[in-house]
């Protein structure tokens, strides 16, 4: 009996040995899987019982009637028993973690954030929201600038040669917005991909409009040369994410690279420029470093809300705001100057 109880003490202290080694991965922690095993028994974690853990062949509860099944608009957000005994055992863990002095750890690749209302991580989805308003509020008053107060050619057109290039840019961006918001509310594997295609179909679309903007490229046939191979390569990349893998880590070194070679490009034009705004690209250049940085060093969340991702969401508001500032600039900038021309 005593070599026996050695050996439980062994294998509990090999156990608890492998979980400090793995501190970063909570998924991998021996009490939160038998939590979680656990919990898809019985269906629940301590007081706290998921009806999804006893369904009948049909999906629907066992226990309940018809008229109390969840609603369809409830059912997207795909609140099995296997999602729901993850996330509480993941805050029971957390909380024993904390009175014992830990510090918070990832579980299935990510911090242990806290939900409200059903949504997965409330800061950065209200932070969303917020922005996508920016987004539409910086696209809305550029089209009634370079539409109703500019003057416009004999045609009608606009003089600012950049106008329809912003238009789509601004559709991008409140798209890429948009499904992030859903992504950030619960991570799905359609709502992920969703997610990631429009970030890179942005990014790629906003390298596209610096270099255009940065050379003074007017030419259709010089446009369609140097945006056909980026459309080409984000377009590429895009199918590889939806039709082959998922790969988080290939598309945030991706989506980095685009992002970094856009900020290059302005900030060398900033430098080279006389143009008057050019202080509005210093201080998103600043911004959007900030939001480079922020993505890829990631720490703990704090109160269980706000993490790296959330802080990167937030300083990209007013970055949206200070940027669209610039894009109504360059357009009156632009326009006199071709004004002055046509004289």
């Amino acid at each position: 009996m005593a070599i026996r109880r050695r050996i439980q003490v062994f294998v509990v202290a090999f156990l608890w040995f492998t979980a400090g080694i793995c501190a970063g991965h909570g998924d991998a922690d021996p009490i939160y899987v038998a939590c979680v095993e656990q919990c898809e028994k019985t269906g629940c974690v301590g007081a706290i019982c998921f009806q999804h853990c006893n369904l009948t062949s049909d999906g629907k509860s066992v226990s309940d009637p018809w008229y109390l099944q969840e609603p369809l608009y409830i059912k997207w957000k795909k609140w099995d028993c296997l999602s729901g005994c993850r996330y509480q055992c993941m805050l029971v863990r957390e909380e024993e973690r904390e009175k014992g002095g830990g510090t918070p750890v990832k579980y299935h690749g990510k911090w242990p954030l806290r939900r409200a209302f059903g949504i997965e991580e409330p800061v950065v989805v209200a932070l969303s929201a917020l922005n996508l308003s920016v987004q539409f509020h910086g696209w809305v008053s550029f089209f009634i600038l370079v539409n109703y107060k500019l003057p416009l050619r004999p045609t009608r057109q606009t003089y600012y040669e950049y106008t329809g290039l912003w238009h789509i840019y601004g559709t991008l961006s409140m798209n890429f917005l948009f499904w992030s918001a859903v992504y950030h509310s619960r991570d799905v594997e359609m709502t992920k991909r969703l997610d990631y295609s429009s970030a890179a179909a942005i990014l790629g679309f906003s390298l596209i409009v610096a270099i255009l903007r940065a050379f003074n490229v007017r030419s259709e046939a010089t446009c369609v040369m140097i945006a056909a191979p980026l459309i080409a390569f984000v377009t590429t990349h895009i199918l590889y994410l939806n039709c082959y893998q998922l790969d988080y880590g290939l598309n945030l070194k991706v989506c980095v690279t685009m992002a970094v070679a856009q900020l290059l490009v302005w900030v060398v034009w900033a430098g080279v420029s006389n143009h008057p705004s050019r202080w509005k690209i210093w201080l998103v250049a600043v911004g959007e470093g900030l939001i480079i940085f922020f993505q890829i060093y990631d720490f703990p969340p704090f109160w269980g809300f706000l993490d790296a991702h959330a802080v990167s969401h937030a300083v990209a508001i007013p970055i949206s705001y200070i940027w669209w500032g610039f894009i109504h600039d360059d357009s009156e900038y632009r326009t006199t100057a071709l004004l002055k021309k046509t004289q």
